[in-house]
């Protein structure tokens, strides 16, 4: 541990080595070895199914999971995007399974394959957020100290946390829509049409992992028209860069667009459906009752203010830093640079897209998450210059307003850390026994209940709260690898000693490196503006 600190300690002068060091490190110690949801681990057999004979859908799986295709066979209803970023690393994790040192093991949960898919995937999803997120906000006028605090904000302070721990899609949309914007800012910067081009792929490949993801295309279109605007691009020079954005990044979503129809065809046949219309097709047939309008027939009030106000997915109560985020909107949107103020009515106008595109779905919450995975990204990216801004404006604020601000942020902290505490079902299965309970409250109760063993003195874990022994066992013990390796009980006892002692370490190094960032932000406090 010494010789590594050495090392780190030589080249912790640079922020972003240590941003993505610290990126890293988060990544690796919220590991579960779980993939953290059913949906990643059918998008994982899906590209299991690439390069072996197995089927993306096992036959057993139906109806509750998959929907016919082409010639009769069961196919995943998502799209393709995720398997191929999982992909690879579904190679790599397969045969270093098959190991003789794991024979042993005969593939108990966790399994060694998803240990290293999930561990692999989300370090290298957060290390590269955490970099191109630096690079974005420096683009839009912070300082390096500004943009470190931004970017320890988005990973530590947002769902971007929880969601780094379950490997559902979020994380992997947010990259790439950070890209986007990343890339498209620095053409107008620049002028580089290869900056250009990058960004547009990013948004492009964001078509494959979820069609919605066309919201986040255009709202990066709507940056760059903002961001023109705002600083004073007029007639011929306005819309000959508008010109330019068409001819250059038209081509590029026509063709992921195209991609992602003939995937559609090669599963279903058709160029012109989508899976959602197959799934609504099936489950018409299989229960009459179903309205007309399934899966979009949930009344639009219910799913626009559930997701704002309820008490279960609010996106201010799983998000808490949006809150602070409205609140500079609303004192110091005078001081905003016009990169600023084009981000923010960018970034609010994709989280209103998105509320109104899911208010109407069946599951608009998004079921079996921590708060509403459907829009939760969009939350995230309207609250990722909350953190810097406050940095900026602090000392311009008066006492009361200060502490409000150190208040929310103080809360998004702990909320962040919470999430990472149980697997996430845990509040859903109590629901059936509870009520509907204020979910985060429940949450800080389970831990504190969990940690002086009085979960079933006080009503909160009966034995009957559920009847899957699978979901039993995870739902009951910390969700980190060395405490589910323990709780199953499959991996040898030096096994779960050694996990254990190395994500002690690895939870010592982050501090550490995170008090060296702490350093980094403090040292360049004069930076000049």
């Amino acid at each position: 541990m010494r010789g590594v600190i050495s090392w780190i300690s030589a080249r912790s002068r640079h922020p972003l080595f240590l941003l993505g060091l610290a990126a890293g490190l988060v990544a690796f110690v919220v590991q579960s070895g779980e993939l953290g949801s059913a949906d990643t681990q059918h998008r994982l057999q899906s590209a299991h199914s690439f390069w072996t004979s197995e089927p993306p859908v096992f036959p057993n799986e139906y109806p509750e999971f998959g929907i016919h295709g082409r010639d009769g066979s069961l196919q995943s209803w998502y799209g393709i995007g995720q398997s191929l970023l999982l992909l690879p690393f579904d190679i790599a994790g397969t045969y270093l399974e098959r190991l003789p040192v794991f024979a042993d093991y005969n593939g108990d949960d966790p399994s060694v394959r998803n240990i290293f898919v999930s561990g692999c995937v989300n370090i290298l999803l957060s290390v590269l957020t955490a970099l191109v997120c630096f690079r974005l906000l420096r683009l839009i006028g912070f300082l390096v100290r500004q943009s470190v605090g931004g970017v320890l904000g988005l990973l530590l302070l947002t769902t971007h946390l929880h969601y780094t721990q379950n490997m559902m899609e979020n994380n992997y949309i947010c990259l790439l829509t950070i890209c986007g914007l990343t890339y498209q800012l620095d053409w107008t910067r620049m002028g580089r049409e290869r900056s250009l081009l990058v960004g547009s792929f990013a948004f492009g490949l964001n078509l494959l992992t979820r069609l919605t993801t066309g919201l986040d295309l255009l709202a990066g279109a709507l940056f760059v028209v903002l961001v023109l605007h705002l600083e004073g691009w007029r007639g011929r020079a306005f819309w000959g860069a508008v010109k330019r954005y068409a001819v250059v990044a038209g081509p590029v979503y026509a063709v992921f667009g195209l991609l992602d129809r003939l995937y559609q065809y090669h599963r279903f046949g058709s160029f012109f459906n989508t899976y959602v219309s197959v799934v609504a097709r099936e489950a018409r047939a299989r229960n009459p009752l179903l309205p007309a309008s399934y899966p979009f027939e949930t009344p639009f009030h219910v799913g626009f203010f559930g997701a704002l106000f309820s008490r279960q997915k609010s996106i201010f109560l799983f998000d808490p830093l949006l809150i602070l985020m409205l609140l500079l909107i609303v004192i110091a949107w005078h001081r905003f640079n016009p990169a600023v103020r084009a981000y923010v009515i960018a970034s609010g106008a994709l989280l209103l897209a998105y509320l109104c595109f899911y208010a109407r779905y069946t599951v608009w919450s998004g079921d079996f998450a921590w708060g509403d995975r459907y829009v939760s990204t969009a939350v995230e990216l309207a609250s990722l210059l909350a953190v810097p801004l406050l940095m900026k404006y602090f000392g311009e604020f008066g006492r009361l307003f200060r502490a409000v601000c150190i208040a929310i942020v103080a809360a998004s902290a702990a909320i962040q850390a919470a999430s990472l505490a149980f697997w996430l079902p845990l509040e859903i299965y109590q629901r059936a026994f509870l009520g509907t309970r204020f979910v985060v409250g429940l949450r800080f109760e389970n831990i504190v209940g969990f940690a002086i063993g009085k979960m079933q003195t006080w009503g909160l874990f009966p034995s009957s709260i559920t009847d899957d022994p699978w979901d039993y066992v995870h739902i009951s013990c910390w969700n980190f690898l060395p405490f589910l390796l323990a709780r199953v009980g499959a991996a040898p006892r030096w096994v779960v000693h050694v996990t254990l002692g190395i994500w002690l370490a690895g939870l010592s190094l982050l501090g550490w490196v995170l008090w060296r960032v702490y350093g980094v932000i403090r040292s360049s406090a004069t930076e000049p503006a």
